[in-house]
């Protein structure tokens, strides 16, 4: 059986998924079979396996610093924010159903023998499982059905690292104060304290490590400093999403819808030099970009209502007319429509006119379709014409059914048409549409021509330039930790 370390954080983003793909990369690059494990993960951003199951990207992020092929043994559990007090559940990558907080909180514990038997496979495979915890352990009105943090460690007899976030302040009240709120069982395990995303001078943090090591009766593991590697985030934490003034020879803008999913969608610009990616979610944010996204959402009727009143759908028909081209991905691709119906209640119910962009109309039904999938671009029209005959790659989560597409835009593999173009506007729902290298520097390439710009780019291998960026982190990551301790924690165990 597999040896584990846990990673747990002071609150949330304090950085516990970057810290676990770095571990998964270090043991890698250390020789040993490593594999990530959160038993819960909460997120809009979601991934589809090779079988066709669907789970967190977090740990499919992991799994490529891994080296090894991303499995919803990763993640037995995975949450989809429908509104405020609901999830749709998924387990072992399937949908489960949609249920209200209060009777997940309930049921939760039925899927103790689901978590153990992901965890468990991956033990007899890997020698070394890195789990991420999720949130606080010293949740005090959570604590007594706990999968995911101490309960978690305590399932899988597994040692603890907790983690905090200087960047935000307060890191010596965030460690010792999450030790003070743990029962001595679980206070036990943990084994090792880490800061996290560090900035100045280390010389004036030690008398700071002196006193939280004596207060806290743990040893400090690591300063990790601030890392600027370009990785995937997990959810609507994420700081990219951040209104940025910052604009490149090139600039695209995101529409940060409110239920905004898989976001990572578009990670793949940020590696051109000379390209700035922004997300907006107001009319005065938004101004005169080269290119609009629309992304995927959890829930496109609701969305779509903020979008009219917020006055973005307006802007955007403006862009329009104006030959700014707009592509919508999934639930933007819903929105780009004429028409979107909700007969069965599948997000909340009820039915909105959509922008009117590409002549379909899409009406909600209780499957779910989640596949991967592959084709090549039809002839298409517009600023993106290059792109016509190139093969793509990817991905589709999503709940409605588009009919009335008169200008299809991808033909799949299986022959069906995907997607719809009109114009320079173009929509579809495979996620990951943009990875590949052909695709991503065809567009970026248009957009140059359009301004009138020579294309001065240099054409980059994404997996290659993910690789580079797991090696970064890895190597700052190894720098700043005491392997030592981590690898005798590991030998030792509980």
């Amino acid at each position: 059986m597999a040896k584990s370390i846990m990673i747990q954080g002071t609150m949330s983003n304090v950085g516990k998924s970057i810290i676990a793909a770095a571990l998964c990369r270090i043991f890698k690059q250390d020789g040993f079979s490593c594999a990530p494990f959160k038993s819960q993960n909460m997120a809009l951003n979601s991934y589809i396996t090779s079988e066709g199951l669907e789970m967190g990207r977090a740990q499919v992020m992991q799994a490529e610093a891994a080296g090894i092929e991303p499995s919803v043994l990763m993640n037995p559990i995975l949450l989809k924010p429908t509104d405020n007090v609901g999830s749709q559940v998924i387990v072992n990558g399937n949908v489960l159903g949609n249920m209200k907080a209060s009777d997940y909180f309930k049921y939760k514990k039925k899927l103790i023998p689901d978590i153990m038997n992901a965890y468990n496979t991956l033990a007899e495979k890997y020698d070394i499982i890195v789990i991420e915890g999720a949130g606080s352990p010293a949740e005090i009105n959570l604590k007594k059905d706990d999968i995911v943090n101490m309960g978690m460690a305590k399932m899988a007899c597994s040692p603890v690292l907790l983690a905090g976030d200087i960047d935000r302040g307060g890191v010596f009240a965030q460690l010792l104060g999450t030790l003070m709120l743990l029962e001595e069982n679980e206070k036990s395990l943990v084994k090792g304290l880490l800061i996290n995303k560090f900035r100045g001078d280390k010389n004036i943090l030690n008398p700071g490590l002196e006193m939280l090591e004596q207060m806290g009766d743990k040893p400090v593991a690591g300063v990790i400093p601030y890392i600027y590697c370009d990785l995937e985030d997990e959810d609507s934490l994420s700081g990219k999403l951040v209104q940025s003034e910052n604009k490149g020879l090139i600039d695209i803008a995101v529409i940060r819808l409110p239920k905004i999913s898989n976001f990572t969608d578009f990670d793949v610009f940020r590696q051109f030099e000379n390209v700035s990616v922004r997300y907006v979610s107001k009319v005065s944010e938004l101004k005169k970009p080269d290119f609009v996204i629309i992304p995927g959402t959890k829930n496109t009727i609701s969305d779509m209502k903020w979008f009219r009143e917020c006055g973005l759908e307006t802007a955007i028909k403006k862009l329009v007319s104006e030959n700014i081209p707009v592509f919508g991905i999934c639930g933007g691709y819903q929105m780009m429509g004429d028409n979107i119906e909700d007969p069965d209640c599948t997000e909340g119910g009820g039915s909105i006119v959509g922008m009117g962009l590409l002549g379909i109309k899409t009406v909600f039904k209780n499957e779910k379709k989640i596949t991967r999938i592959s084709g090549k671009f039809n002839n298409i029209s517009g600023i993106f014409s290059e792109l016509s005959g190139k093969k793509f790659s990817g991905y589709e989560i999503h709940m409605g059914e588009s009919y009335g597409i008169k200008n299809g835009m991808l033909e799949l593999s299986d022959g069906y048409i995907d997607g719809a173009f009109h114009g320079n506007v173009y929509g579809c729902y495979v996620h990951g549409i943009f990875d590949e290298n052909e695709i991503a520097e065809g567009i970026v390439r248009s957009l140059y021509n359009a301004k009138g710009l020579e294309y001065t780019e240099k054409a980059i291998d994404r997996k290659a330039y993910k690789e580079k960026q797991y090696d970064i982190l890895a190597d700052e990551v190894r720098k700043n930790i005491d392997m030592n301790l981590v690898y005798k924690i590991l030998e030792e165990g509980i």
